[in-house]
């Protein structure tokens, strides 16, 4: 068996100004799910997601419109645009010739030989690297499902490049089964030197999809795999970039990240604390410290249980204490409790 290949250990790509493999760092991306031919509402949903934490967004690829419109979006946003494509090798080289960052694309799914000489050139010549993308759903009908007919349909998509000495590549193995992407993603590692796009595909609304992508990204990422993540969810794909960015917290891969700590609320809770929970949760999303806030029921154990707080309150029947590092330093108004959080994290 093949060593397992470490983030620090894959081979670096470029997308854009950004470097994806060959370090300890997890770039966050996610998808837009506007029609991409409307500029301006596709534009709107990236700005938002960049907002949010995204630092690479992809756009499908649909109709000749989509790719003619890529020019006009990569130069009005901030992040890498990825280029989405199935199928239609001339939509990957109009993208390629508006500018787009990157592209998705599987060459084994390109009859014409002579198109894809002419995407690698094109994507050489603008050191612009391929994502092959394989989904268990969707494996050609020669493979029966299993993780080891994942890599072997990565192999097939991946020899068609190597042979024409093209290496800025990177591999993702997509399912909607968590145990499932665990083993494929681990067989990848020890299989290939080329990063790896860590997803669960299809992965339902957002408590799903923050359950099951927790669970398998959560085990890989501790591992040590994995150069770039999407959490795929079944809304507004901003919800994506919060996962996420909690998510390499968590493994201790992201620092400018706040962690909210709240009690689950119980008998004792004397003031109207969800609300203010659900205000702060929105409000510490743009916030770009590493910094916890505690948010807790009541003066009984609020700010002992929350000790590791930064700053945190636990509210009573008309004030709230205000604490940091466990200790008390104020009393406040119960309807202040939401200003003056805000003032002492903005201070922090």
């Amino acid at each position: 068996m093949e060593t397992m290949k470490k983030r620090t250990e894959t081979r670096p790509v470029r997308v854009g100004g950004l470097q994806i493999g060959g370090q300890s760092r997890v770039i966050i991306q996610s998808m837009t799910n506007t029609p991409t031919r409307d500029v301006e509402a596709t534009v709107a949903q990236i700005e938002r997601l960049e907002k949010a934490g995204c630092e690479i967004v992809r756009v499908a690829v649909l109709r000749r419109e989509d790719a003619e419109a890529i020019k006009e979006i990569r130069s009005r946003i901030g992040i890498p645009l990825v280029a989405d494509i199935h199928f239609n090798p001339d939509f990957a080289i109009l993208a390629l010739q508006n500018g787009v960052d990157k592209i998705r694309l599987n060459p084994g799914n390109i009859e014409d030989e002579k198109k894809i000489e002419e995407i690698v050139t094109l994507a050489k010549a603008r050191q612009v690297p391929i994502r092959i993308g394989i989904n268990a759903g969707s494996l050609n009908k020669k493979y029966t499902h299993s993780t080891d007919a994942m890599i072997a349909s990565a192999q097939d998509h991946l020899s068609i490049l190597e042979k024409l000495n093209f290496h800025d590549v990177v591999l993702s193995f997509k399912s909607s089964d968590a145990l499932e992407t665990i083993e494929v993603y681990r067989k990848a590692a020890e299989t290939f030197p080329y990063p790896l796009h860590l997803g669960v595909t299809e992965a339902g609304p957002l408590v799903d999809s923050a359950i099951k992508s927790s669970l398998a990204l959560g085990n890989l990422l501790l591992d040590g795999i994995g150069d770039t993540i999407r959490i795929s969810v079944s809304d507004d794909p901003v919800l994506e970039i919060g996962v996420a960015r909690k998510l390499l917290k968590a493994c201790g891969l992201k620092k400018d990240v706040p962690t909210l700590i709240s009690c689950p609320t119980c008998g004792r809770i004397q003031y109207d604390m969800l609300p203010i929970v659900r205000e702060m949760d929105e409000y510490l999303s743009t916030v770009r410290k590493d910094i916890k806030v505690a948010v807790m029921g009541c003066a009984v154990n609020g700010p002992g249980e929350a000790s590791a707080a930064d700053v945190g309150v636990a509210g009573g029947h008309d004030s709230a204490l205000l604490f940091k590092k466990g200790e008390i330093v104020a009393t406040i108004p119960q309807e202040d409790i939401i200003k003056v959080l805000k003032e002492e994290i903005e201070k922090y």
